[in-house]
């Protein structure tokens, strides 16, 4: 059995390296393919097989990208002849948050079997302890729930993915029937999902090559069934001739929570002016 322990060791030390260095590979390498994991952040019946678990890591790479950290303090492992459990406490967490909490820690537990005479991990269990106070299940001690920002930072991830794929009716899953929207230009608002739903194909339609939209410095505070979100949408297209456009302009979207999936229902977005001229400044850059 120290055998069998020490191999289990390694391979969980070499996954929470992984994880720390954002490396996807590593990550998904000694894992089931029929892995469960109980994750912080929903799904709440969680998350189930390799892709959807190859799925949840993008969002927390970027939030750890943040300077958060990921670092095992404790680890003790028990093995069988063909199952084993582990559980570990981990430092996890950004610089502010830890200075904050100090003794806070992430707590995991892992499930695995031997396959082909191989160990891998049939199952993760992620959690903070709860003690009863707002900083707890999920939530940040400035006030945003960190679940639900997690979720909200994964739509837009989800939104980039289908602007460049092009795929409409993937635009507008998450936008709310009674959206009013604020674009760029006239009229002075859009109400409604198919009057938004017009602007983005007429978006995608113009650009002949490819397209790509993100917000780097997306900024998002949510907390229970409302949350908003901010930043400078970074949109390029490619045109027929091989040029790429790339322009800047300032968003803000407000969420709401509808039968447990957050929906956008209000945006705002504007381009900066020349008071002198009274010209747009499409030409400026962060």
């Amino acid at each position: 059995m120290p055998a069998d322990e020490e191999q289990i060791r390694t391979l969980i030390e070499r996954w929470a390296e992984a994880v720390r260095s954002g490396d996807m590979s590593g990550v998904l390498a000694d894992h089931s393919e029929d892995i469960v994991m109980f994750d912080v952040p929903p799904p709440y019946d969680g998350v189930r097989g390799i892709d959807a678990y190859r799925e949840a890591w993008p969002q927390f790479f970027e939030w750890q990208e943040q300077g958060a950290s990921f670092q095992i303090e404790s680890l003790d492992v028990t093995a069988g002849d063909d199952v084993a459990f582990a559980h570990a406490l981990l430092r996890c967490g950004t610089p502010q948050e830890l200075a904050d909490r100090p003794e806070n820690r992430l707590r995991l537990t892992l499930g695995l079997r031997k396959e082909s005479g191989r160990w891998v991990v049939a199952h993760e269990h992620h959690s903070f302890p709860y003690t009863g106070t707002d900083t707890d299940m999920g939530t940040e001690a400035g006030g945003g729930d960190v679940a639900s920002e997690r979720e909200v930072r994964l739509l837009h991830q989800q939104w980039y993915d289908r602007t460049a794929a092009k795929d409409l009716d993937g635009l507008m899953a998450a936008i709310g029937e009674d959206i009013v929207s604020y674009e760029h230009e006239e009229p002075l608002q859009y109400v409604g999902l198919d009057a938004v739903r017009a602007v983005c194909k007429r978006g995608l339609d113009a650009a002949s090559g490819a397209v790509g939209w993100d917000v780097p410095d997306l900024t998002i505070l949510a907390r229970e069934d409302l949350a908003v979100a901010w930043g400078l949408n970074h949109v390029r297209a490619e045109q027929g001739t091989g040029e790429t456009i790339e322009a800047w302009s300032r968003g803000t979207r407000v969420f709401r929570r509808q039968e447990g999936a957050w929906v956008v229902v209000h945006q705002h977005l504007s381009i900066p002016y020349d008071p002198a001229t009274g010209e747009a400044r499409t030409d400026l850059h962060p």
